[in-house]
């Protein structure tokens, strides 16, 4: 049997990896004393790597495919397919910034101010990229970690990760300049995308983690209503296209189905109560396919 080599990134995107792929459809069992998890596909072979390693073990072959920041990709200069983006980070469904941060009182105000200066970071050939591209000449230097809070003593300034500022703001640092915008992708090795079975199987996950994608965040509602007062009900609707709307037993009446951001139900369901919603039904979704 053919087997697909992914790559599952082990540390702080593990867990929303995992939960992705369940939302999918394929059930992931890892073991802290393992680096090859279970899964529930005889065609995969998954293997926990680091995200800030997965890049380059994607372009040599070690893995036909697997998940990894743009990021990282950047870091390693790694020469791989990009299959899809996957919004979605260890704490939110949205991208991350690499941000250069300074103490609240530092006289550095833009990256021309780091002429000379050292600097921390994780990122350190993308930072040192960029800062050639500035025409800054300034020491970088890897951050093994807890980077926020090394300026001022050990570092003037740092380059981190950042999804809400909420870190940054607590070790008194100030964003001066965001240098990259980041968010998870699917890559795969190319000789691996060239297979035509490999390349198939791939496209298949793809559908289906976008589905779970764009699935986060939205719920299912179905409900009855008496068609005389369906159009009061599709007034107050907003739906993902056209609600469906199906003929009931009786012909009086007729069911809707729709999808809504979840945040948004416990508003609307009290208004289509009032507008002659009956057997008014939520539920939780795994996947929306367009």
């Amino acid at each position: 049997m053919s087997k697909l080599k992914l790559g599952i990134p082990k540390g702080s995107l593990e867990a929303a990896t995992i939960d992705l792929f369940r939302r999918a459809g394929f059930n992931i069992t890892t073991s802290s004393r393992s680096y090859f998890p279970a899964i529930d596909d005889p065609e995969i072979e998954c293997m926990m790597i680091r995200a800030q390693e997965m890049a380059r073990y994607v372009e040599d072959g070690v893995l036909d495919a697997g998940l990894t920041g743009y990021d990282w990709i950047m870091e390693t200069d790694a020469k791989v397919e990009k299959i899809t983006d996957l919004v979605y980070s260890k704490q939110s469904f949205r991208s991350v910034r690499w941000v250069l941060a300074v103490p609240e009182n530092s006289p550095i105000q833009s990256v021309k101010d780091l002429e000379g200066k050292i600097i921390a970071t994780e990122l350190v050939k993308f930072t040192e990229r960029y800062l050639a591209k500035n025409n800054v000449t300034a020491k970088v230097e890897f951050s093994w970690g807890a980077t926020e809070v090394k300026p001022p003593v050990l570092a003037d300034a740092i380059v981190e990760v950042t999804e809400t500022g909420s870190s940054l703001r607590a070790n008194k640092l100030r964003i001066v300049e965001t240098l990259v915008e980041s968010n998870t992708q699917f890559i795969a090795n190319q000789s691996s995308w060239n297979d035509p079975w490999k390349r198939r199987k791939l496209d298949d996950i793809k559908l289906l983690l976008e589905g779970a994608i764009a699935a986060m965040g939205k719920v299912g509602l179905m409900l009855n209503v008496e068609s005389k007062n369906l159009q009061s009900v599709l007034a107050v609707l907003p739906a993902l296209k056209n609600p469906t709307i199906s003929p009931l037993a009786n012909g009086d009446w007729v069911a809707v189905n729709t999808i809504l951001d979840e945040l948004t139900v416990r508003t609307f369901i009290p208004r289509l109560k009032e507008a002659g919603a009956q057997g008014i039904v939520e539920y939780p979704l795994n996947k929306i396919v367009m």
